[in-house]
């Protein structure tokens, strides 16, 4: 029997990129969207091209009744739900030092999303990936995508840093609670070259900072949506003996320190 893995916010980007690689690897999934139907609907549709089935499911990941459903949607489909990527995020971009920039109501809405939005998910795939523990042993996995600025505290926002470094902890707080029966990580990008990353920064902020990576960071690279695909999906399809893990995908720029001229 196929195993089925639902993406939150795999309209475009990363979750996209990952739905469409396990639907590669012969997954079943569960494609979800909260705005973006026309994108949800492309790939949807480049899914099942790989030979596998899919649902697409509208959902807001920052309502408890929507995560609720997502969930019963998907096990009504296949009656197993085996990985759990939670991909959906949301920021505000704030100019450094602008400490107006953001209003309360943009706090609660990036934390709701960001955090509450993964915890709700986890909280509802939990009864049925316990179930399948204790009948065939077999394990559920959830990947958490997090972000590298909850743990250098640099980033689109004040609340975007302080969202993911809460999501870093709930992270680990999960792993200690679902295991045996589920195994919880979180993989925390850095630069994503994205077109949601474009429109946030424009066009020059954008090339600039891409530019920077590729000239400072160890790896010498600015990091692809398929890069941080091949993490995530090294959590969901091997990683048997982790758990509590948060992995920075960055190409080493959270190491704070310029490389030596002429490396």
């Amino acid at each position: 029997m196929s195993k089925v893995a639902i993406v939150t916010g795999s309209a475009t980007g990363l979750g996209a990129t990952c739905a469409i690689e396990l639907a590669r690897q012969g997954w079943n999934i569960t494609v979800n969207y909260s705005r973006s139907k026309k994108e949800a609907e492309e790939t949807y549709a480049l899914v099942k091209e790989q030979g596998v089935e899919a649902l697409l499911v509208q959902a807001d990941m920052g309502q408890d009744s929507d995560c609720r459903r997502l969930v019963a949607e998907t096990t009504k489909k296949w009656g197993r739900v085996d990985g759990l990527i939670n991909n959906a995020g949301t920021t505000k971009f704030q100019k450094e030092r602008d400490l107006e920039g953001v209003t309360p109501e943009d706090f609660d809405r990036i934390m709701r999303i960001n955090v509450a939005g993964p915890y709700m998910m986890s909280r509802a795939v939990w009864p049925i990936m316990k179930e399948q523990w204790e009948k065939t042993k077999e394990r559920g996995s959830i990947v958490n995508i997090s972000s590298n600025a909850g743990a250098t505290g640099i980033g689109s926002s004040i609340p975007y840093v302080a969202s993911k470094g809460a999501l870093n902890t709930l992270t680990l707080s999960l792993a200690r609670w679902f295991g045996p029966a589920v195994r919880v990580n979180a993989v925390c990008p850095g630069f994503i070259q994205s077109r949601w990353l474009l429109n946030g920064l424009g066009e020059a902020e954008y090339e600039k900072l891409k530019e920077q990576l590729e000239q400072s960071t160890p790896l010498r690279q600015a990091g692809t949506q398929e890069q941080m695909a091949e993490a995530t999906l090294f959590f969901l399809l091997s990683a048997s003996n982790i758990t509590g893990e948060i992995l920075m995908v960055d190409a080493g720029s959270h190491l704070g320190l310029l490389p030596l001229k002429g490396r």
